[in-house]
């Protein structure tokens, strides 16, 4: 058989690899993204979930970083106002660490290196005086607040997939790469599913390698190309515990190795704690958060919070690991978060790209920097247009998600309210794929647990990749928190028998 051409292909479905292929379509090419797992399933889903400028990275005088990134942060604010929104934060002053005017020397700059802003500036605030103060110890009597974003990390990634798909895109899960190699005028690639072992082979004129924290065992073993770039692997883990306080303000609390932790209000009755920044020295691959890194956490929040927490106190924890471009930093957490793309050709074709490091609130950024470099193969490439387009399910007017929400409540008041706001978060204006015509929640179908139906589970089968329970329970969603053991039972034995009559 004649092997399929396209003219690019992405090797890695995480945020990378699908904000590219979501680019490149755009400007018509024809693209075809492999990913041996799920959509974001192992470092774009573990992410601490924000949207933001990185605060601390001034430290390290990343000021063009912090720059892009707070640029990036007002775009992707109105591409995708459902499952991105403003979040406040508390940073209390605490004493024998970083100084108060320190503090406000960098949210000064903060503020002012966002060129357009839309979002509260960073003020003052006495904690002992005020509702902030009171989920803290008393010893924190000052402090300040400021502004950045949440995100839905693995919502994101599969955003970026479906409107890659939807504009030519060849999307393939469950797919490794296992072979690729120049020959002629083409790259000719190996590829296989990795449930039914079919093998298949394609032509590329071009290879993204967006393979997270594969990126170097890609380079060198699937692509076989020698590169001095390095990557440098980081485990970051995060834990959910009970919710620690009413409101809705996330606090970053300073601890004395000098690095920062994040507490955030989690899907509706918990708070999410992290995240740990531990060099990673073995094979890439699923991690799990180890005995040291919960009490690190653990101990995070007992020294600033007036309730303590253990870790018989967890919930969840989730953990992963984070490719950064090795700039030979000695503490991990000074790793530059910035990214690197570095790009091999031969005799001025057949180019390979390789993204090193990068950051989440980017990932649009480097997307179109990957394109600009790959422009000279390709001259017949479209213009650049993802600064303005929104992602699917954020068309709202005005960017109103609220007045969205009410509009959705008002149509289907069959909805309970609760269900209705996280419809609406997880879907935007494409949750008519889910509610269509349906009158009454009868309608929907089966209820696996909580407020996930058939109707949904349908309709991620079909439109978002879905191939198993985890897939819904801890990617798609965080319904996993909130779905008891039995309903996840009947979840996964819906797929088992979708799969035995297949």
């Amino acid at each position: 058989m004649q092997a399929t051409a396209y003219d690019m292909l992405v090797i890695g479905g995480g945020i990378n690899g699908t904000g590219i292929a979501r680019d490149a379509a755009g400007r018509g090419l024809k693209v075809l993204l492999c990913e041996k797992g799920d959509l974001a399933e192992f470092t774009s889903s573990s992410s601490t979930k924000l949207i933001h400028g990185g605060l601390r990275y001034l430290e390290y005088y990343e000021f063009r970083l912090v720059r892009e990134a707070l640029a990036e942060r007002e775009r992707l604010l109105r591409q995708a106002p459902h499952i991105i929104w403003p979040l406040s934060f508390v940073l209390p002053h605490d004493e024998g660490l970083r100084p108060a005017w320190m503090l406000r020397l960098g949210l000064f700059l903060y503020d002012h290196l966002a060129r357009l802003r839309t979002l509260p500036g960073s003020r003052s605030v006495r904690l002992r005086n005020s509702a902030l103060g009171k989920p803290l110890q008393d010893r924190l009597t000052r402090g300040f607040t400021y502004s950045d974003c949440w995100v839905e990390d693995s919502r994101l990634v599969v955003l970026n997939a479906m409107d890659a798909r939807e504009r030519g895109a060849d999307i393939r899960t469950r797919t490794a790469v296992d072979f690729a190699r120049r020959e002629g005028d083409a790259w000719v690639a190996a590829i296989r599913d990795v449930e039914t072992g079919r093998t298949e082979t394609v032509n590329a004129q071009m290879v993204v390698n967006a393979a997270g924290p594969w990126v170097s065992q890609t380079l060198g073993g699937t692509l076989g190309i020698n590169s001095r770039a390095a990557v440098r692997l980081i485990k970051g883990s995060h834990i959910v515990v009970k919710k620690l306080y009413e409101g809705d303000q996330a606090y970053i609390l300073q601890q004395p190795d000098k690095r920062i932790v994040f507490a955030i209000p989690y899907e509706r009755d918990f708070t999410l704690i992290g995240t740990t920044d531990v060099p990673y020295e073995n094979e890439p691959g699923p991690v799990a958060i180890s005995e040291e890194e919960t009490r690190y956490l653990c101990d995070c929040i007992n020294r600033s919070f007036a309730r303590r927490i253990g870790p018989e106190d967890v919930v969840w924890s989730f953990s992963g690991v984070r490719p950064l471009f090795d700039d030979a930093a000695e503490n991990a957490s000074a790793v530059t978060r910035d990214y690197v793309l570095d790009v091999s050709d031969r005799d001025g074709a057949l180019p390979v790209l390789s993204v090193f490091g990068g950051k989440i609130t980017t990932y649009r950024r480097l997307a179109e920097h990957a394109i600009e470099k790959l422009a000279p193969y390709r001259p017949d490439l479209g213009p650049a247009w993802t600064a303005k387009a929104t992602l699917p399910g954020g068309d709202m007017r005005d960017a109103d998600f609220e007045r969205f929400v009410a509009e959705l409540q008002t149509a289907k008041p069959f909805l309970p309210p609760a269900m209705t706001r996280r419809l609406a978060r997880a879907y935007g204006t494409r949750v008519d794929g889910i509610v269509g015509q349906a009158r009454s929640l009868t309608d929907l179908g089966e209820r696996f647990g909580d407020d996930l139906t058939a109707a949904e589970v349908a309709y991620l089968i079909a439109r978002e990749w879905v191939r198993g329970a985890d897939d819904i329970l801890w990617r798609r969603s965080k319904l996993g928190l909130r779905i008891p053991p039995e309903g996840q039972a009947r979840l996964a034995a819906y797929f088992e028998r979708r799969s035995a009559a297949a």
